[in-house]
């Protein structure tokens, strides 16, 4: 696993980290980079992935699974990060089941074939991302309209920010996605 720091032996890691990572490997077939690269660090690798957790796979609010993995592509994309675009575009082209979505998303997303909710939302997450000291009333009214309320507005804004850290972890450790990530959602996945 290409990385600027050496990822610990998954046989090395204590008992909960080495079941969940077995258990994202069992369903994906393979063990995603990021989970390896960021568990040298155990505590840390336990607050990152409760607070992933809590973002990205909470049943209430109105964003879907897709347009959350739709935020992360988006401003992976402004930040630069190769993993996250890569990681997160595979999970949005399976999410949305569109596979040249992630593409349009990650290059220009004005472009996208995206409805104008999700424009609303990528523009106020990339607002976020790059300008949030400039966040201001006139930016959660335009939100409202394509029936965003204040929690789906804040999911948005969380989103962006967790993000915004990990696209930073993963660009400054140099931590590339897995081969595997660039044909999911392209290709047909083969049954076991």
């Amino acid at each position: 696993m290409p990385t600027r720091y050496r990822a610990p032996e998954l046989k090395d890691l204590p008992a909960d980290m080495r079941a969940r990572i077995l258990e994202v490997q069992e369903k994906s077939g393979f063990v995603p980079n990021v989970f390896l690269a960021l568990a040298r660090r155990p505590a840390e690798w336990r607050a990152f992935f409760a607070y992933h957790d809590a973002l990205m796979l909470k049943e209430d609010g109105s964003l879907t699974k897709g347009e959350r993995e739709m935020i992360v592509t988006a401003t992976g994309a402004a930040n630069q990060c190769l993993y996250c675009v890569v990681a997160h575009g595979a999970i949005l082209r399976i999410q949305e089941k569109k596979p040249l979505l992630a593409d349009q998303v990650a290059v220009n997303w004005r472009k996208a074939d995206i409805t104008p909710r999700q424009r609303a939302m990528i523009e106020f997450a990339l607002k976020v991302c790059l300008r949030s000291h400039e966040i201001a009333e006139p930016d959660f009214e335009a939100l409202r309209p394509h029936g965003f309320s204040n929690e789906d507005i804040w999911d948005i804004a969380a989103i962006t920010a967790f993000f915004g850290l990990s696209n930073r972890m993963a660009s400054f450790a140099d931590m590339l996605p897995n081969p595997e990530f660039y044909l999911m959602g392209r290709v047909p996945r083969e049954n076991k």
